[in-house]
């Protein structure tokens, strides 16, 4: 017989989520809850065995306590169209006698002819990318540096354009400073050398009349 959907053994969580990253392994862990006081079975599978690695896959979840199951993704050459993932894991669990054993777990005890109570749970495969990891926060932040890096660029292309302005202004002002005291150095030199010149005359003219 089949059991509704969850009610042998709890499972976080419902989808498997991926930080999908290319050339890259990736694990997702799922935590398996066994909510009945007896022995609950479960095998996992998926619709892309190649592509996952699932350790274990199969097992016994002792009453009322907890089993994890760690899911990897092999490393990725090429992302999918739109990062859209179709592969689908399956969770089948079965109450079993006490006396079994992880080792002595097969696929015939998740069967309706086995006769055992067996739960049925689908698992859907979601990528993520660096946009939906800022999804969520609690703080209220969602995406907030999505759309806060621009104006943090602006904001110090802005900064460094009236820190080049004010540069350019000291500079103009030190130029014209400099104009100023050439020209001022030349005036003084040509007055000098009028005076010499006057002086010389004189002197020259009053040895003459001696």
């Amino acid at each position: 017989m089949s059991a509704e959907a969850g009610e042998l053994l709890g499972i976080d969580p419902l989808e498997l989520r991926f930080p999908f990253e290319l050339n890259k392994q990736i694990s997702c862990k799922l935590q398996l809850t066994n909510k009945t006081d007896k022995q609950v079975a479960f095998k996992v599978k998926t619709t892309s065995p190649k592509k996952y690695c699932v350790r274990p896959n199969n097992g016994i979840v002792a009453p009322r306590s907890t089993a994890d199951v760690v899911v990897t993704m092999q490393a990725q050459r090429e992302a999918p169209p739109d990062m859209q993932c179709k592969d689908k894991f399956l969770v089948q669990s079965a109450i079993v006698a006490k006396e079994i054993v992880p080792k002595e777990v097969t696929g015939d005890m998740f069967t309706k002819e086995s006769g055992n109570v067996v739960d049925e749970v689908k698992l859907k495969v979601v990528y993520l990318t660096p946009s939906t990891q800022s999804e969520g926060f609690e703080d209220g932040s969602a995406g907030s540096l999505n759309y806060q890096e621009p104006f943090a660029l602006i904001s110090k292309l802005m900064e460094e354009k009236n820190s080049a302005v004010e540069l350019n202004n000291k500079l103009r002002q030190e130029l014209d400073l400099l104009r100023r005291d050439i020209s001022r150095q030349h005036g003084g030199f040509s007055l000098v050398l009028v005076l010499v010149v006057a002086i010389m005359g004189i002197l020259l003219g009053f040895l003459m009349k001696r």
